[in-house]
């Protein structure tokens, strides 16, 4: 698979800073999320930031749900909150959040069409965690008929057997599966095959 930077579209997902508090050791993937991150912006790929994050009062939020009404008790995840923030290691001023309500980067909002809307056929993905919202969104994507690329060491999962079984067996049937190094070598003109 090769990378076309106008149909290719980058997307961290839950890398926020309330994330951080749920994963610990996750902080170890963040310098190849952040190489990635400025690999993609001067090449000119669309990036977009993925988090959870829910209005005041957590409407979206259904008493049926644990995990989210997890979140809700403890006050977490408000848009603009310092748990919502994006890393700041990869988040830059000016740079297109957009919040999700559940697990896949699709629920909830209008990323399917934005990504629609700019012609997006390839999306490159990682964050934290690999069994969670990086799972749910490669799964959705991929029955969206969108071409994948998962960076395996800008992925975190505080279950490495579960981190690599994913990487290295499950993912595969559904995405080209690569490092950080590779993805900008391709950045740089050398095809990531499939």
């Amino acid at each position: 698979m090769k990378i076309d930077p106008k149909k290719t579209a980058v997307l961290s997902l839950d890398i926020q800073q309330g994330v951080l508090g749920f994963a610990p050791g996750a902080e170890s993937a963040i310098p190849n999320a952040a190489q990635v991150v400025e690999s993609s912006r001067q090449a000119g790929l669309l990036l977009l930031h993925v988090g959870v994050g829910f209005k005041p009062g957590y409407p979206e939020v259904s008493p049926s749900n644990s995990i989210f009404s997890m979140i809700k008790e403890r006050g977490l995840f408000i848009e603009g909150s310092a748990s919502a923030r994006i890393h700041p290691a990869i988040f830059r001023s000016g740079d297109t959040v957009i919040y999700k309500h559940r697990i896949s980067a699709f629920s909830g909002n209008a990323l399917q069409m934005i990504l629609r809307s700019r012609g997006i056929e390839t999306l490159v993905l990682f964050g934290f965690a690999t069994s969670g919202i990086v799972l749910s969104t490669l799964r959705a994507a991929s029955d969206l008929d969108f071409r994948c690329v998962v960076i395996k060491d800008a992925c975190f999962d505080s279950d490495e057997e579960v981190h690599r079984v994913l990487t290295e067996k499950v993912f595969a049937s559904q995405a080209a599966v690569v490092a950080a190094k590779e993805f900008q070598t391709n950045l740089a003109g050398v095809g990531i095959a499939k």
